[in-house]
């Protein structure tokens, strides 16, 4: 396979419910990695995680680009309301999330680890 790939987030994002890169991706795909997990996160006003994810092992960072986005943790509500403000959540951090508008984020998470679903 090609060692450089060329794409478009929102027309890639639709293949793997958001997610651009990481360990789910084939391997020799230059977007397949185990160290990261790249998600394009387009939400419509209301869409949220209802179910916590819980126990979580990987840490996160995830950037608002647009809308209104509110990030659920343990001890807090985190609102993301400005272009580029964004979240970092460790590993062992229970979190769930609301679109408060129409929204689009960018998830980092890592390790990429197998055996987690594509979410």
């Amino acid at each position: 396979m090609d060692k450089v790939y060329v794409g478009h987030a929102e027309t890639d994002a639709a293949g793997d419910m958001g997610w651009l890169l990481g360990h789910f991706k084939p391997p020799g795909d230059p977007r397949h990695s185990d160290e990261v997990e790249i998600k394009w996160g387009v939400h419509a006003r209301g869409d949220e995680r209802a179910e916590w994810v819980r126990g979580e092992r990987r840490t996160a960072l995830l950037i608002l680009i647009s809308g209104r986005f509110r990030v659920e943790l343990p001890d807090r509500s985190v609102l993301l309301a400005d272009q580029g403000d964004y979240v970092v959540w460790g590993r062992g951090v229970d979190h769930s999330w609301y679109a408060e508008e129409a929204s689009v984020v960018i998830t980092v998470r890592w390790p990429s680890i197998p055996g987690y679903a594509v979410r």
